[in-house]
């Protein structure tokens, strides 16, 4: 359930906006979907937001390079419906997919650090017809993808399988499989088709290590990138939750203050004198 906190400036619209070089119609639209808390409006009608909205949009634009447009969108939405531990989870996920990233980055050098000019598939692999020979079934599987997907890499140029001449099956080699292996790792990575294709012609060649450094700083500086980004996302996320959480304790403070019985002995000064009972019929004079 979502609370309703505001402060007490008043801003338009635009004045979110100005800021950030976003259109009012972007500050409206990140209301309606939940990224930034609900406005007030005017008697008239007009939105009107607070300096607690304009903490969510910087909390939100902080977000979205470490983590993407979707999942700063799923934190924003669960802390401003008051469910600030179902944000977590989406956080810990981008920090998880970063390390997997920088294992599958590691994993990628290691595999280039092995390769030799001997193991590059060439007009003599096709002769070959040994222990490491797959099926396009079995490799699709041990990569966790589909069929389809390889039949793609090798339309690309990523694979190139031979044909087993007496049932037409495609027959994947020791090399063919390193360079789907590759392949995938790369596509893990973010990289597309048409830049992965010169590495792994690369690859078979065992040349040009230039354009392999080149990619591979290139992966750890995105990476880095990243990390940086995740690490200024939760500094004005964190910054955002400390100012809700202020707000909530001044309107707790405050109901309570009207909740509270008024001291009516308070405020007297101490040498007034003290209340002169009534006269009575019993204290008449004799």
């Amino acid at each position: 359930m979502g609370q309703n906190l505001q402060s007490s400036e008043r801003l338009r619209p635009v004045d979110l906006a100005r800021g950030h070089g976003l259109s009012t119609q972007a500050v409206r639209n990140y209301e309606e979907a939940g990224i930034l808390p609900a406005a007030g409006r005017t008697p008239h009608g007009y939105r009107t937001y607070t300096s607690l909205h304009a903490g969510a949009l910087r909390a939100f634009l902080a977000l979205v390079p470490g983590h993407g447009h979707r999942t700063a969108a799923s934190i924003m939405r669960a802390v401003n419906e008051g469910e600030t531990d179902g944000a977590f989870p989406f956080i810990d996920e981008g920090h998880a997919q970063l390390l997997e990233d920088r294992r599958t980055l590691r994993a990628v050098e290691s595999a280039l650090r092995d390769l030799a000019p001997t193991t590059a598939s060439g007009p003599d692999a096709e002769s070959v017809s040994g222990r490491g020979d797959t099926f396009i079934g079995p490799l699709a599987g041990r990569l966790g993808i589909r069929p389809a997907t390889l039949r793609k890499w090798e339309r690309a140029g990523l694979v190139r399988p031979r044909r087993d001449p007496r049932t037409g099956y495609r027959v994947y080699d020791e090399a063919d499989v390193r360079d789907a292996r590759l392949a995938h790792q790369l596509r893990r990575g973010g990289y597309l088709l048409e830049q992965i294709a010169p590495l792994i012609t690369q690859v078979r060649t065992a040349g040009g290590p230039e354009l392999l450094e080149a990619t591979l700083r290139d992966w750890q500086d995105r990476l880095s990138a990243r990390a940086r980004a995740m690490l200024t996302g939760a500094a004005e996320l964190d910054t955002y939750l400390r100012q809700r959480d202020a707000i909530a304790e001044g309107s707790v403070a405050a109901d309570a203050a009207v909740a509270a019985p008024a001291d009516v002995s308070a405020g007297v000064p101490a040498d007034l004198p003290a209340a002169v009972p009534s006269a009575g019929v019993g204290s008449m004079p004799g």
